[in-house]
């Protein structure tokens, strides 16, 4: 079967960027597993999802508009396209066609692979590898409308190639100061897993420098988010013997 390849967008217009909108409008962001989206749990302002150890996951993201959009799309504050923690609109986008929806594996590490995001303890993920672990546990999607003008293409030169997701990890093994003794396993955190087919191609597109939109979600495991209050605790023994009382009504026959 033949994939069509997803695109990526590496240049637009050099504008200041204003603020992003919170109200998601149609857009997309969901954490799948199986093939199945997460529960979600609105606690708060912040929308949790629970992490599954060990289990591969995908991002699914949608455009609900009648245009092209670029999505900014990070895992544990981390660009999903070459692994750099940049502002939205500074980082390399995914795009999507008019209300398109597709499914994002892992972590893309060269034109035609990428490998898989999974559920890890913060020590073996991938930020940590990285030694950029002061976002792990977040998810997030800043979607860009592009402009209804047709893209300027002769004003620019080449963008030379990000490095992939393996090489950025030993460039940036040396800036860590952070040590993973800090790091816990209690928590969770995205780990780089098997390697997947994924091309891509680069275009240029000019974006409205407003963001459309702008979604977050923060995964946990259960046990994080019942001490949270996200999730109800499971009831304890002593929990049940505290509401027992000494007198009902009448003794039942059977």
């Amino acid at each position: 079967m033949t994939r069509t390849p997803l695109l990526l967008a590496f240049l637009a217009l050099a504008a200041a960027p204003a603020a992003a909108s919170t109200a998601g409008a149609g857009f997309g962001l969901s954490v799948v597993v199986d093939g199945t989206p997460r529960p979600e749990y609105a606690d708060h302002g912040t929308l949790y999802v629970e992490a599954i150890r060990g289990r591969d996951y995908a991002l699914r993201i949608t455009n609900p508009l009648p245009v092209r959009v670029a999505v900014a799309l990070a895992v544990d504050g981390l660009n999903t396209i070459d692994a750099r923690h940049a502002p939205a609109w500074d980082s390399r986008k995914w795009v999507l066609g008019p209300h398109e929806t597709v499914v994002i594996e892992g972590w893309q590490v060269s034109g035609d692979s990428a490998r898989k995001f999974v559920f890890t303890g913060e020590k073996d993920s991938y930020g940590a590898r990285l030694g950029k672990t002061e976002n792990l546990g977040v998810i997030e999607a800043v979607f860009f409308r592009e402009r209804p003008r047709p893209a300027v293409r002769d004003r620019y030169a080449p963008a030379s190639p990000a490095p992939s997701g393996e090489a950025a990890g030993s460039a940036a093994r040396a800036e860590s100061s952070q040590k993973s003794s800090a790091l816990s396993d209690d928590y969770a955190a995205t780990g780089m897993g098997g390697r997947t087919r994924h091309d891509v191609v680069e275009v240029r597109l000019e974006l409205d420098p407003t963001p459309a939109a702008s979604l977050r979600i923060r995964y946990e495991f259960r046990p994080v988010l019942e001490a949270l209050g996200v999730l109800p605790h499971p009831e304890a023994p002593l929990d049940r013997r505290e509401r027992s009382r000494g007198f009902g009504a009448f003794c039942p026959e059977r």
